[in-house]
């Protein structure tokens, strides 16, 4: 599959930007987008010929169904940094899928909980498996210190970009 790119993305990673001090390589947000679509990529391309028929985006979910089972849909938004919309989708696609089941909140029905089921119980080994085998691809010649200085500079920059108060409680600890 053939990678497209705007024009934007092009000038931001080939040239010097217009009216700014960034130069060829150096539009980290660029960078870190690419490396998260990479890593993205192998991730899905391991499932698939591992026989696992679910996406990335859907295993984000199960990913934290798994560390906490039947959160609200707003939950899942708020610890996958999803709009609503998407989350329904997602969570349509896994139930007809019978990885999880809604259900009604008990101190508020108008609250939807998301469940897991046995079968989605099933794949979390198997993926938490393909998904260590993919960060261990794409770590490759990286030491760990350099590993602790990119998680440390991107955290300041997402603690420099997010108000506090706004998301208190939501800071992201090495999850995803």
């Amino acid at each position: 599959m053939c990678q497209r790119y705007t024009n934007f993305e092009i000038s931001c990673i080939t040239n010097y930007m217009p009216n700014n001090h960034f130069k060829r390589g150096e539009l980290y947000s660029v960078i870190t987008g690419m490396a998260s679509i990479a890593v993205a990529r192998r991730l899905q391309k391991n499932f698939r010929q591992a026989g696992l028929d679910i996406t990335i985006e859907q295993w984000s979910l199960l990913y934290h169904l798994w560390k906490e089972d039947c959160l609200s849909q707003q939950e899942l938004c708020n610890r996958t940094f999803r709009d609503k919309p998407s989350v329904t989708r997602l969570v349509d696609n896994l139930e007809r899928q019978k990885l999880v089941k809604r259900a009604a909140a008990k101190n508020d029905r108008r609250v939807n909980l998301v469940c897991l089921t046995d079968a989605a119980r099933n794949l979390q080994q198997r993926t938490i498996d393909l998904a260590n085998k993919t960060m261990e691809e794409a770590l490759v010649n990286i030491t760990k210190a350099e590993i602790d200085t990119v998680k440390r500079v991107l955290q300041q920059v997402y603690d420099n970009l997010t108000p506090a108060t706004a998301l208190e409680g939501l800071r992201p600890n090495g999850d995803l």
